[in-house]
């Protein structure tokens, strides 16, 4: 071994790797890393105790800048997956005296293996696979093994390709031919959450993924996809990779450099519930944690009454927070910093706090704060008020209007005999009032808790109509008891007469409900209905779900005055009218993901083809009763590319009464066509 210790030199590629340089800076080790990329070293914090190598280096380089460089040691924390560059370190650092750890990845919390995941050995295996597949695939594995995927026509149009925002990653990416719209150029880690929406957004029908570690992103990839039940493709089963612990190759450094490193965060960050507000209701756990914080940051009700050790902010926003704590970063002492960020009620119920805790979260794992984190909860103003009025929640709907809309309120309040609620004011009580008297339901008995755990605590037994008559302003809650519910049906099917017709045309009851069915409708689904006429569809659907938006697309004016009638009276209120002729009325809608036609005025490939570009992978039910409408319906399949095809034809007979007897009257028949947009990028084969 060398008499004079100078470097340790640090193969990096993962958060590991950048870890163990923030660490050895904060133990005064000068080190040097070696990055691949450009975007690797922008990752990197600048500091005077480390310099960066940019560059990919072969066996050969990697043994030369070792042996002119002065390294007490060698630290793989190289990808996982990449075990080319982990044999040239392990060979290079062979040929000299200097040790060599391989720094191992933490591997994930536990591995799904239920049905919809395979596992292969290999990228070519895992494309051939996916060949015989249909739907968007999303690649979570970079842009190195894209041309692999990229060499089957059968995949690349279907790829969306997750990788670092850096030029070289996007210039692999469009090499192969994927387009703008395919590349999802962006730094993780990446949450469930985040996951999910992705795969939700890009209708992803196939997550292909490493089995990496779990800062890796792994365990997070995995569970996203159960959620939104689709396959998974993993490359090579999970195994326990060979190497050192972080806190091992820490140990091994320090035998080394004859220096103490230290792991732990410089800061220690709690984001607590506080309850109502009063001290009193502060859970044991908060209580000390504020007692002993160096900074509190909060509400102002929440803060005015405590003293921290060093200061107290009104910041409780993630644009507020985050720069704050980035500063005070910069001037830390030796000891550790204890951060407390309160918030009212619970933390984990209706709360601000789930905002701030995942921005907090990426910041860290970005490496922008070096910070550990922990979500405290608190007594909610639900689970006060039930106990102060002997009432149980757990069988009781719980909403808030708290600083947001709540479409089809009454609709939901009709729903349920026991309803919880979180208000935003005096003014969500009034409009509470207003709409339960609006709909003749005054014999609703409204508790309502008002300043709840403050000096002025009231709680109130309120008629509908004596809600609309409070002044106070302040914080409210109440439960409403209803002795007006409604037993909703489990299946949707309401009956022609049920609604406003006038002289509209309508899809009648049986027509409705097979084509409503042939949707395949999900929760948030955005539903067009195009040529609306009464409405008819779009109630039903509507009713479905409250977090279903629907689109009434009705270019005759009275057909639309029509519906808002309908809407009116079903209570519908996540329907918008949209009266305009398709497809020019799809201008300014959000995108959606099924489309019912039932009236084109001829258009149809028109209108067909403006779905297909807003979404290429939506589903489509389309009506016909005319013979050039029936006939269009075989050119689809040969226009689109569709997946799913299905054209059914039904009769529908009704018994009319004539004296004693009960005579068969046949309706029109009508053809029902459903299928799937299924290929992402492929041009229509004729002119819109």
């Amino acid at each position: 071994m060398r008499e004079e210790l100078k470097e340790i030199l640090i193969f990096a590629g993962t958060t590991e790797g950048r870890r163990l340089s923030e660490c050895l800076c904060a133990a005064g080790i000068s080190h040097t890393i070696c990055v691949a990329t450009g975007y690797g070293e922008i990752v990197l914090k600048e500091h005077p105790l480390a310099k960066i190598h940019r560059g990919r280096m072969n066996r050969e380089e990697i043994t030369e800048y070792i042996h002119e460089g002065d390294f007490a040691a060698v630290v793989d924390a190289t990808h996982p997956y990449a075990e080319m560059i982990t044999e040239n370190i392990k060979a290079a650092a062979g040929e000299t005296d200097i040790p060599c750890y391989r720094l191992k990845r933490e591997t994930a919390d536990k591995e799904r293996t239920e049905g919809t995941v395979s596992y292969y050995k290999s990228d070519e295996e895992c494309a051939r696979a996916l060949v015989k597949t249909e739907g968007n695939i999303l690649l979570t594995t970079g842009c190195k093994e894209l041309p692999v995927y990229c060499s089957f026509d059968e995949i690349r149009s279907r790829l969306y390709v997750r990788v670092l925002p850096g030029l070289e990653s996007i210039r692999l990416c469009m090499d192969q031919d994927i387009k703008g719209k395919q590349i999802l150029a962006m730094q993780g880690p990446f949450t469930e959450e985040m996951n999910e929406a992705m795969i939700r957004q890009y209708q992803i029908k196939y997550l292909v993924t490493k089995a990496s570690g779990r800062i890796g992103g792994y365990k997070e990839k995995m569970e996203a996809a159960e959620n939104a039940n689709i396959n998974v493709c993993v490359i090579g089963r999970h195994e326990k990779e060979q190497g050192y612990s972080f806190d091992e190759v820490c140990r091994k450094l320090e035998d080394i450099c004859k220096k103490s490193i230290d792991q732990t965060e410089r800061m220690e960050i709690v984001l607590a519930g506080v309850g109502m507000g009063s001290k009193d209701n502060l859970t044991r756990e908060v209580f000390q944690k504020i007692e002993n914080a160096d900074i509190l940051l909060g509400a102002p009700r929440m803060i005015e009454k405590y003293h921290p050790r060093i200061e107290k902010k009104s910041f409780y926003k993630a644009e507020d927070v985050i720069p704050y704590l980035k500063e005070i970063q910069q001037k830390l002492s030796p000891e550790k910093i204890r951060v407390v960020i309160l918030f009212s009620g619970d933390s984990g119920f209706y709360s601000g706090c789930q905002t701030l805790y995942k921005a907090l979260w990426e910041e860290t794992e970005n490496g922008n704060l070096s910070a550990s984190m922990k979500l405290m909860p608190g007594i909610s103003s639900v689970a006060y008020l039930a106990s102060v009025l002997g009432e149980s929640y757990q069988d009781a709907a719980i909403y808030s209007t708290h600083g947001k809309e709540l479409p089809n309120l009454i609709r939901r309040l009709k729903r349920e005999s026991k309803i919880f609620m979180l208000l935003s004011g005096v003014k969500d009580l009034a409009m509470l009032g207003e709409m339960l008297v609006k709909a003749d339901m005054n014999g609703c008995e409204i508790s309502v808790g008002y300043q709840l755990s403050y000096p002025e605590q009231s709680i109130r037994t309120l008629t509908p109509k004596e809600c609309c008559g409070i002044r106070e302003e302040g914080l409210y809650v109440c439960c409403i008891k209803n002795p007006y519910v409604e037993q909703r049906k489990l299946t949707h099917g309401k009956a022609d007469t049920d609604f406003i017709r006038d002289k509209v045309p309508m899809t009648k009851e049986e027509i409705r409900e097979i084509s409503i069915c042939k949707l395949k409708l999900h929760k948030d689904a955005v539903v067009y209905d195009i040529g609306s006429g009464t409405g008819s569809i779009a109630v039903e659907i509507a009713e479905l779900s409250d977090d279903i938006q629907v689109f009434a697309i009705e270019r005759n004016k009275e057909a639309a005055d029509l519906i808002k009638k309908n809407i009116t009276k079903f209570g519908t209120e996540n329907i918008s009218v949209v009266t305009a002729a398709a497809p020019e009325g799809f201008s300014g809608l959000p995108v959606p993901t099924h489309a019912f036609v039932g009236g084109t005025g001829g258009r149809w490939k028109e209108i067909l083809s403006a779905l297909y570009r807003l979404n290429p992978n939506m589903r489509v039910v389309l009506n016909a009763v005319s013979m050039e409408t029936i006939s269009a319906m075989k050119e689809i399949s040969s226009l689109y590319p569709v997946a799913n095809e299905e054209v059914i034809q039904i009769q529908v007979n009704r018994t009319k009464r004539a004296g004693q007897h009960h005579l068969m009257q046949a309706e029109n028949p009508v053809w029902i066509c459903s299928f799937n947009f299924s290929k992402f990028g492929e041009e229509i084969q004729h002119e819109a």
